[in-house]
């Protein structure tokens, strides 16, 4: 009975994240075109921070509650999710294609904060005698690096647009715009939505971990990671089904960069976040995602149905060397 309880709270909490994350994109993403932005970039802030905010909700209150394995499990495994699902599976519904901007300076930010997360936790590699956890001057570093990262997308929005954009702009304000006052009721509900979704998904995996009597960290890494990831997926299905790949993939590098510098971030200055049973192997296949991709899009300047299925393979690798060890 306690084990359906947890799990009915998991999934309660899943469905108000997910419709709190649809409502508050949906009421940001249109504030900003009211103002003309493109695509790439609605898709690299509004809509990445707005489907990432199940995990900044579920780290959060993991590390105020001392779950440090969830916090931590819950942004590795939503990243690792977004690269190799998210992207391999919006490549069987629409090639995604890369431009040298993408690939010089949008992709080595994914790579990069990979790196940070590898730095951070495992600073005895490096440094004999080190903690192995990300401090608060570690998460303080890494909320200053988001704010470079947002001070790079802002300059991107403020270049001057191409004739594709203008013609998109051209039909965003033929579009029917929603009022503001329709924009701001739905990013105030969704928060709540959020807030609210997030205390019960947290308790509820926490119980199911229990009743199972494996690590938070398994859990964090494979169900709750998978349940937060669900907006990222959704939204880059459907924008590549609309052939808008770039959004698809401005997504999928807002929601690792911000789910890295903003998410563990704010985690690691609430409380120090120790690793626990998150292991080397779980960073390591972080980084070698954020690789391929980066790579993938450099060789071929977009990704196709056979990188796509690799990247499917290589998460289904990842889930059954969890399961095993566990």
């Amino acid at each position: 009975m306690q084990v359906l309880m947890c799990v009915g709270l998991f999934l309660v909490g899943l469905v108000a994240i997910i419709k709190g994350a649809d409502w508050m994109t949906d009421g940001a993403a249109a504030v900003a075109k009211r103002y003309g932005i493109s695509t790439m970039v609605i898709g690299m802030t509004i809509v990445a921070i707005g489907s990432s905010a199940p995990e900044f909700v579920v780290s959060a209150l993991a590390a105020f509650d001392g779950n440090t394995d969830m916090a931590i499990g819950n942004v590795v495994g939503s990243n690792i999710f977004n690269i190799l699902v998210i992207m391999g599976a919006t490549a069987f519904v629409s090639p995604v294609s890369s431009s040298k901007g993408n690939i010089r300076y949008d992709l080595p930010f994914v790579i990069l904060s990979s790196l940070a997360i590898l730095f951070a936790a495992f600073d005895g590699i490096f440094t004999p005698g080190a903690v192995d956890e990300i401090s608060r001057s570690e998460g303080m570093l890494m909320l200053c690096l988001f704010a470079v990262y947002i001070g790079y997308t802002l300059t991107i929005a403020k270049k001057p647009a191409s004739e594709n954009d203008n013609a998109e702009r051209k039909d965003n304000s033929s579009s029917e715009v929603k009022p503001l006052w329709k924009c701001a009721l739905l990013i105030v509900v969704g928060l709540v939505l959020l807030l609210f979704g997030g205390d019960w998904l947290v308790e509820g995996a926490s119980g199911i971990a229990i009743a199972l009597g494996v690590s938070q960290s398994v859990v964090a890494l494979t169900i709750v990671s998978i349940g937060t990831s669900a907006p990222e997926l959704a939204s880059s299905i459907m924008a590549a089904r609309k052939g808008d790949t770039d959004m698809a993939l401005g997504n999928v590098v807002g929601s690792v960069v911000f789910n890295v510098f903003f998410v563990l971030g704010v985690a690691a200055v609430i409380n120090p976040l120790a690793l626990g049973n998150i292991s080397l192997l779980d960073i390591i296949t972080l980084l070698l995602s954020s690789v391929f991709l980066w790579a993938f899009c450099k060789t071929h300047s977009s990704l196709g149905r056979g990188e796509g299925l690799v990247m499917i393979i290589v998460q289904v690798i990842y889930y059954a060397l969890l399961i095993w060890q566990a």
